[in-house]
């Protein structure tokens, strides 16, 4: 049997009763390999990317706020980004 590393996050988001609904993704990723590029495939096109680097250039906040259709589209996205080495889900 599969364990849903997610399952609080799929809780929470199988009760909203409103989709679709704006959702906002984040993600802290070292500055480096290409994280950052590897993280912008997997969000949503039509989404609204905003980034943020430390101070000393080695990490990036990226932010994405879409419009998700139901939560399997948001634990979808956040599991790919789970499997990339050193990315932070906030």
């Amino acid at each position: 049997m599969k364990t849903d590393k997610f399952k609080t996050l799929r809780y929470r988001l199988m009760e909203t009763e409103t989709w679709p609904l704006k959702y906002m993704f984040k993600f802290i990723t070292p500055n480096s390999n290409g994280k950052v590029e590897q993280i912008k495939v997997l969000l949503p096109p039509h989404g609204e990317l905003a980034f943020k680097h430390t101070s000393d250039l080695k990490h990036v906040s990226i932010t994405c706020v879409a419009e998700m259709q139901n939560a399997d589209q948001i634990i979808e996205i956040v599991e790919k980004a789970d499997k990339i080495e050193g990315v932070i889900i906030l």
